[in-house]
């Protein structure tokens, strides 16, 4: 770690941001989300649309996206007694188990939930405050939480789910079923948009990283190396780190999608990995396998600005964020974007 880069406090990372410029809806089409385009050698910054975004890459360039699908996480039952519960699915763990904050009096193991004649969740085990592990009795889990549950859209939306968040929330690859928040720098990438990258040549792979509820935890202390984030399940396929060779040797760039992509993809560099991440990346980290970045504004003093202040310098990313307020660009996770080169 550079020497400048020790000793970073929480402050360091925050910002002031009207309410208003909280994105409540997407922007439809998506590839008209706006771009801020950040050049890290002549820190230069660029104002544009997500549709232009071909523009600025070059064939041979490798795009990389989670293609992790956002569950109905949010499900509403009762206990025996009658008493209302509300469960939030946080964490997977194997398809019938899961962690979960659960809302409710005398929660306890051996408790079941009756969410609906097909699906009771059971209280298997209190983790700490109101985190518990708990079972889905279903034939199929997800089949179920499809019927059920909501979308877990993040909490500063301030809203309930709406028809519009089942489509818009989710990523137009979205397949690998497991997190219960979007990852939404994908969230700009349309049909129209991806066959537009493809027929310039730009390359395009897949990772799998299942976002937890942890996303949203905020930060508690000063100091932000004493943070920990909270384990990620996480997949790289052995084709998309072929790929990743083959654009590093030709002298392409790998452009990775959203934070949960460059975390996935320098867990373990350059190698095929099935498993858990617990990688946190904050300033004087060296990146060893993403050279561009495209990724949403995040929220001050979280670990996602943390990230980006990693790769696009701390100044250069706070100066930014300056601008894009300044710009009335819209924020968080239906707001707009940046790409960082």
């Amino acid at each position: 770690m550079c020497a400048e880069e020790q000793g970073l406090t929480l402050n360091e990372f925050d910002y002031h941001l009207p309410k208003e410029l909280i994105a409540q809806y997407p922007t439809i089409p998506r590839h008209n989300a706006r771009l801020m385009v950040l050049n890290r050698k002549d820190r230069s910054i660029r104002h544009d649309v997500f549709w232009n975004l071909p523009d600025y890459l070059k064939k041979g360039d490798l795009l990389v996206f989670n293609n992790s699908k956002v569950l109905p996480a949010r499900l509403y039952g009762r206990k025996p007694t009658g008493g209302k519960v509300e469960i939030l699915l946080t964490d997977y763990i194997e398809k019938h188990v899961w962690y979960a904050l659960v809302g409710g009096k005398n929660i306890k193991s051996g408790l079941k939930i009756f969410i609906g004649e097909d699906l009771q969740v059971e209280i298997l085990e209190h983790i700490e405050g109101g985190k518990f592990k708990v079972y889905l009795h279903s034939q199929d889990p997800l089949k179920a939480l499809d019927k059920w549950g909501k979308i877990p859209i993040p909490p500063y939306l301030e809203r309930e789910e709406e028809e519009i968040d089942r489509v818009y929330y989710q990523t137009v690859f979205a397949k690998e079923e497991g997190s219960v928040a979007s990852p939404t720098a994908s969230l700009h990438f349309s049909e129209e948009l991806l066959e537009k990258l493809q027929n310039r040549g730009i390359n395009i792979a897949f990772i799998t990283l299942h976002v937890s509820y942890g996303t949203f935890k905020p930060v508690k202390t000063q100091r932000i190396e004493e943070h920990k984030v909270d384990p990620e399940y996480i997949k790289v396929p052995e084709e998309t780190v072929k790929l990743i060779k083959e654009t590093k040797e030709r002298g392409n760039r790998v452009v990775a999608v959203g934070t949960t992509v460059v975390r996935a993809l320098e867990t373990k560099p350059f190698e095929p990995y099935e498993g858990w991440t617990e990688l946190y990346i904050y300033p004087g980290y060296e990146f060893k396998v993403v050279d561009a970045l495209i990724t949403n504004f995040h929220l001050p003093k979280s670990s996602l600005l943390f990230l980006v202040c990693a790769f696009g310098g701390k100044d250069f990313i706070m100066e930014a964020y300056q601008i894009a307020v300044r710009e009335r660009y819209r924020f968080y996770s239906y707001g707009d974007g940046m790409l960082i080169l």
